[in-house]
């Protein structure tokens, strides 16, 4: 659907389902033929009729409450097998039932991962308009066949999954776990793969006066259901949006793409609407899924540090840090005419706009994927295991011998796509062996087609006596990634005497397969924790995602959320400081976590100051300021601490740690908390 296409459906006028012409109809027609004629209907409002499944569920109940105190329209829910009543509104079997008699126009799913699929699924054969699905761990191979079903069809439309949701400030509708004390009707359109980032961007846009209209979670998972070219087509043609901030970080090529969008739009538009952006994730760990499912870059991607430079060239605004979005955008909407208050209300002069983000290098060195450390939800095996699998499965494998040139050839998520695709690359530059790197998508429910291999071949530059060997290899890939649940099989071969030699191999598997479904025990058994760091093994117990950086940090960071800890470290590096570590307490940190997190990070020797960068959306700002007092007293610390806190309870979590007593550093500002850590850092 093209974007002239969509504005012309936002603007068709009242239908069944809608209440004015800025609300579209939820209605499917038959005119409607692929998943992208369902992009409108994330234009929810106050119109927007919403059912939860998983209804009964503690989690689900308390979110329903909520957001039916806020304004959102529930009318009922779904849990199976069962009839009757839930806060006063109508409990249904299936959503089929749901749909037939409540007639909704979305669906919030509550339910564990294990169960997230079958009602993702059951959502999209009911014809439900908006899917949204918030559980994290989803298998990736659960997710690739739904994809490859939301393709089949025109009605459904999926946020998520592993995201907050979406939600409309003006319309007072929430379809997700945003905290709502951040929120405040106006006129920023914001998505976001970040929850917490995206929560940062909500506060600031408040604090600045603007407000937001509509904030579309994208979310951290490697397929995702809406994504920001989706998200950019509705804020375009919304009347209610005046300006867009886009939050990415690392991981697929969807900031590429929406750098294309905005390059075609601030051509076609005469008065385009201002973009603010931030990328996550420069000072990530080579080889390290950076706390989000889909926070790691496979062979052919960009890093984040080229996905500023697209979204600069585009005349996107980059920042280095959430906190700055409401001056930006405030200055940015003066400047485009749009803002009912001058550019000079928001204090920031021309010059301080080239500040807004630090200058960087424009290159960051990326080290080859083959030999890298072993991430945590998904599995990288020994390379000496993927090549055992490869000879049992009758494919020639043996070490390198230093004799042939080194092709490329793997199994992946085309995340673009949103399918499994083959990557090649011939790999003419032996220091860069995916810099030639092309995708071949295929449909996961059809398979691997072998009408594509001529193409491959042609691009590896295969000599003709090797050619007719290499579809053994690519099928013997291709059946190992579908019965095994891999995410990336990737083999370097060489040409031996007509056949194909594979000299490597870096094979990862989706652990959640296993953790959510206890599906692919063997393969969680290849898994050897000898192998890994022992602090990071110690946070895994605890949930916390810790990772230990290279070089000579001596920062240590303690982050709620995946994108706010990323983010962290980058920011920190802005500042001229180094962190040493990245660490995720998790969206819905306590007291002991926080205390967990301490032990952790002092075990790394090279720390001088513990640097605590809390925003409190789902978690607590004084809960996680009795967690740092906790840890302060039953650990007797001896390192200074700088503590920010922001968002839900920051108040009483400022308070708490001022009159502690102890010797701890509040701020609510990131680049003063930031100058301090660094201060006490160099301190003799």
């Amino acid at each position: 659907m093209t974007s002239a296409m969509i504005g012309r459906q936002l603007l068709r006028g009242p239908g069944p389902g809608s209440i004015s012409k800025k609300h579209i109809s939820f209605t499917a027609s038959t005119r409607h033929n692929s998943y992208e004629d369902t992009i409108s209907n994330l234009k929810i409002g106050k119109h927007t009729r919403v059912i939860f499944q998983g209804f009964t569920g503690r989690q689900a109940t308390a979110n329903a409450k909520e957001s039916i105190e806020w304004g959102t329209n529930i009318v009922g829910g779904v849990t199976p097998g069962k009839n009757g009543e839930h806060l006063g509104l109508p409990v249904l079997p299936t959503v089929r039932e749901a749909m037939e008699k409540l007639k909704p126009d979305a669906t919030g799913i509550y339910v564990a991962a294990h169960q997230a699929p079958g009602a993702i699924e059951e959502a999209i054969e009911a014809e439900v308009p908006l899917v949204v699905a918030v559980a994290e761990h989803i298998p990736i191979h659960d997710m690739l066949r739904i994809h490859s079903m939301l393709r089949t069809q025109s009605k459904s439309r999926l946020v998520g999954a592993n995201a907050p949701g979406i939600i409309s400030a003006i319309g007072k509708c929430r379809i997700g776990f945003q905290p709502l004390p951040c929120f405040m009707p106006g006129r920023v359109g914001i998505v976001a793969k970040s929850g917490t980032l995206s929560y940062e961007a909500v506060a600031s846009t408040t604090r600045a006066g603007l407000g937001q209209s509509l904030c579309i979670g994208m979310g951290g998972d490697v397929l995702a259901g809406t994504n920001f070219v989706d998200a950019l087509n509705i804020f375009e043609h919304d009347d209610e949006t005046e300006g867009i901030v886009l939050i990415g970080e690392i991981g697929g090529e969807a900031e590429l793409k929406a750098a294309e969008w905005i390059t075609d739009y601030r051509k076609r538009s005469p008065n385009p609407k201002p973009i603010s952006a931030l990328i996550g994730g420069i000072h990530a760990a080579p080889g390290k899924v950076m706390g989000h499912a889909g926070a790691f870059t496979l062979p052919g991607e960009s890093d984040a540090l080229t996905k500023i430079k697209h979204l600069e060239a585009a005349g996107v605004t980059v920042v280095n840090h959430p906190a700055k979005f409401g001056d930006t955008m405030k200055l940015l909407l003066g400047k485009s005419g749009r803002a009912s208050t001058g550019a000079a209300a928001s204090g920031l002069s021309k010059r301080s706009m080239h500040t807004m983000r630090r200058v960087r290098p424009t290159t960051k060195a990326v080290a080859s994927s083959f030999g890298s450390t072993i991430q945590k939800r998904d599995i990288y095996i020994r390379e000496d295991l993927a090549l055992d699998i490869l000879r049992e499965r009758g494919i020639n494998a043996s070490e390198y011998s230093g004799k042939g040139r080194k092709r490329m050839v793997a199994v992946a998520v085309d995340r673009a796509n949103l399918s499994p695709c083959i990557i090649a690359s011939p790999a003419n530059n032996p220091g860069d062996l995916h810099s030639e790197a092309k995708k071949f998508p295929f449909d996961y429910q059809s398979g691997f087609d072998v009408s594509q291999v001529p193409a491959i071949a042609e691009h590896l530059q295969l000599g003709h006596s090797s050619k007719d060997s290499l579809p053994k290899l690519i099928n013997g890939l291709v059946d190992l990634y579908m019965k095994k649940e891999a995410f990336l099989l990737e083999t370097m071969f060489v040409e031996r005497l007509g056949d194909l030699k594979v000299v490597g191999a870096r094979f990862g598997f989706d652990d959640a397969a296993y953790r959510s479904t206890k599906r692919q025990s063997d393969i969680h058994a290849l898994r050897r924790i000898e192998d890994e760091d022992p602090q990071e093994l110690d946070a895994e117990k605890d949930g916390i995602v810790y990772i230990k950086l290279a070089g000579d940090g001596y920062i240590g960071t303690l982050v709620n959320g995946a994108g706010l800890a990323m983010n962290t470290v980058d920011a920190l590096a802005d500042a001229g400081g180094e962190a040493a570590n990245f660490l995720d307490t998790g969206g819905k940190a306590t007291s002991e976590t926080v205390k967990k997190s301490f032990e952790i990070i002092l075990q790394d020797k090279r720390v001088k100051v513990i640097f605590v960068n809390i925003f409190g959306g789902l978690t607590l700002g004084d809960m996680i300021a009795n967690g740092v007092l906790l840890a302060f007293k039953e650990l007797e610390m001896r390192l200074p601490v700088v503590v920010r806190i922001r968002g839900t309870n920051e108040g009483e979590g400022q308070k708490i740690i001022a009159e502690s007593g102890l010797p701890l550093h509040a701020y609510d500002d990131f680049e003063e908390a930031a100058a301090k850590a660094i201060e006490l850092a160099n301190k003799p």
